[in-house]
């Protein structure tokens, strides 16, 4: 006589039995949680951002976020498919290309900018973790090259924005003709810029934020962060003042830690650094451009998939190459 085997658990409760690949893990931790955890880390910049820049900053960071989600919600709508707005990807979306933006920028400018983000560099290649790079990356390259003017000009406050002290057009520190701004303007951020890249305290507040909530490793920020500065220093640039100005720390913790848009092992993203940090020197000292961390960052996106062959770890038991 046969003897029957126990029903598994899923064919008792009637649930079909989902076969995943590994790893598999079971932890509380979701995109929800960790998306919000990068908001919370972008606060302390966006508050930099409105008490140096004012109210535009604001404005500027309020239509990003709701026309990224906005146009997330429609293409769900449109498409037939499960909203996702709710796993706040969007917004993180929105918030980081705000602060890849002037606060003078034309509101219709930003919504443009946040339909090329969701809808051309994510949506259309299947949401969330299937977009080749990343989204806020993106739309601020389109918007430098679609409207450079607008994207150029930048206001540099004469003091403390919210108390109703005019602004002038000025040039950013990386650009030739921009005065010298001494380290505590550039900590600080009381300086002309977008309003994300201005204040490195605040960047570096949600950097610490980030790793305490093991939301991201220190790897890729102090490797890309660290060559700069040692390329810097042997071109006979100002090291400190080069990792203080333009976009690298933001592109460094927020941009290029993206966990859709990096290689996923540690040696991948190694990698990575190395090849953001090199191009985004290659830029600065000798491009005609003043800032090369977006390009570096997109470029870098585009060659993940070969790192990742590349470096891919060795399963365990399986066989290692034999070395020539």
């Amino acid at each position: 006589m046969e003897q029957q085997l126990p029903l598994h658990p899923a064919e008792e409760t009637g649930r079909p039995l989902v076969l995943l690949t590994a790893p598999q893990l079971m932890a509380p931790v979701s995109t929800h949680t960790i998306m919000r955890d990068v908001l919370i880390a972008l606060t302390p910049a966006l508050v930099a951002s409105i008490v140096t820049f004012g109210l535009g900053a604001a404005l500027v960071t309020a239509v990003s976020v709701l026309s990224c989600v906005g146009f997330e919600y429609l293409w769900c709508r449109l498409r037939k498919l499960p909203n996702t707005c709710g796993d706040l990807s969007a917004a993180v979306t929105g918030m980081l290309l705000a602060f890849n933006l002037p606060s003078t920028l034309p509101i219709y400018m930003v919504v443009i900018g946040a339909f090329v983000a969701i809808v051309m560099t994510k949506e259309l290649f299947g949401g969330i973790g299937c977009n080749f790079a990343n989204p806020a990356v993106v739309g601020r390259i389109f918007l430098a090259v679609a409207f450079p003017s607008a994207m150029a000009t930048f206001m540099e406050p004469t003091g403390l924005a919210l108390g109703g002290v005019d602004l002038v057009s000025s040039a950013t520190p990386l650009a030739p003709a921009a005065e010298a701004h001494s380290y505590l303007q550039l900590l600080l951020g009381t300086h002309a810029g977008v309003l994300g890249e201005t204040s490195a305290l605040a960047i570096l507040i949600g950097f610490i934020y980030l790793l305490v909530r093991r939301v991201i490793t220190w790897h890729v920020p102090v490797v890309y962060v660290g060559l700069v500065a040692l390329l810097s220093l042997c071109v006979g640039a100002d090291p400190l003042a080069q990792v203080l100005s333009g976009g690298l720390l933001l592109g460094a913790v927020f941009m290029a830690t993206d966990y859709v848009t990096t290689p996923a092992t540690l040696r991948g993203r190694i990698v990575f650094a190395v090849g953001c940090a090199l191009i985004t020197c290659l830029i600065r000292f000798w491009g005609n451009l003043n800032e090369g961390v977006a390009y570096s960052i997109l470029f870098m996106n585009l060659l993940v998939p070969h790192i990742d062959a590349l470096t891919r770890n060795v399963p365990v038991g399986g066989e290692h190459r034999e070395q020539q």
